[in-house]
């Protein structure tokens, strides 16, 4: 059974129902490493909502995977490519934008992971991240422009 409010659609698609306040945005550069920065400084930028600690944690996951895949899809881990990371609050959810400049698409429709195809060869042995990052988070939008390619997680920010 597939969960549709967790599958790659455009940002378009977002739910305008919920009015956003941008909370906190810095820029890292494309350097190996800086995934688990990320995952930490929206972290704190989202500290004062006091988040329940598993739901925290799952996106903390989610924001490094994401940054991880920008970092190393998108910039190439050149240093001078930088990853943007927004993190924007409505009364009801938590939007993290993680936008690379970069020259990759990020696929809108990724191939699901098979651990048994995987095992046997059939299957390339990486490609667990976005399937992940689907599982951590309420919802994924994704929008592919020229040099600018972003993954937005959205959380609840009650269960």
């Amino acid at each position: 059974m597939t969960d549709h409010r967790k599958r790659a659609e455009p940002a378009s698609q977002a739910d305008e129902n919920h009015e956003y306040q941008m909370i906190g945005e810095f820029d890292l550069p494309g350097e190996p490493g800086n995934d688990r920065l990320a995952m930490e400084k929206v972290a704190q930028v989202l500290a004062p909502l006091r988040l329940e600690k598993q739901r925290l944690d799952r996106l903390k996951t989610a924001v490094a995977e994401a940054t991880l895949n920008a970092l190393e899809h998108g910039s190439r881990y050149q240093h001078e490519v930088p990853v943007t990371i927004r993190v924007r609050v409505s009364q009801k959810r938590i939007a993290v934008e993680v936008t690379n400049f970069g020259d990759t698409d990020i696929p809108l429709d990724p191939e699901l992971p098979d651990l048994e195809a995987k095992m046997a060869g059939e299957q390339k042995p990486r490609g667990w991240g976005f399937f992940l990052i689907q599982h951590l988070v309420d919802e994924v939008h994704i929008t592919n422009q020229p040099a600018r390619h972003t993954i937005e997680l959205f959380v609840n920010r009650q269960s």
